[in-house]
């Protein structure tokens, strides 16, 4: 049996700037990197195939996500608290939003609250994942 796909959408870390806003909190792309990245481990040990697909604030996000989508069809898409939770990325959420819609209509759509808690969106959402 296959295992449950999911990728995880968020903000490429290099391109935010950090003394702006909710974003402050976050700390630093190092940061925010590594949150990301010990997330997508941890879904991997629990048995999940977790994959990061990280985007630009919005003028290749689209297109990097269709691309991603076309290339795997996953079970569950997250999109993070950075992309979501920032009111001036609204439009970049609801683009997200509209090209899962239409690339991944079969995927159950999560969304994290911050770096560390993907694992817990997923799980609220998803069957406990399917041995490989």
């Amino acid at each position: 049996m296959a295992k449950t796909k999911v990728l995880i959408i968020g903000i490429e870390p290099s391109l935010i700037d950090f003394t702006d806003g909710l974003y402050a909190l976050a700390g630093s792309a190092a940061a925010v990197l590594a949150g990301l990245e010990t997330d997508e481990a941890h879904l991997n040990g629990l048995g999940y195939a977790a994959e990061l697909c990280l985007v630009d604030f919005g003028a290749t996000a689209p297109t990097v996500l269709r691309d991603r989508l076309r290339q795997t069809v996953f079970d569950c898409i997250v999109i993070g608290a950075g992309i979501r939770m920032i009111p001036r990325n609204t439009f970049l959420f609801e683009t997200l939003v509209n090209t899962v819609r239409s690339e991944a209509p079969q995927a159950t759509l999560c969304f994290s609250t911050r770096p560390t808690d993907t694992a817990e969106a997923v799980q609220r959402w998803v069957l406990p994942a399917k041995p490989a």
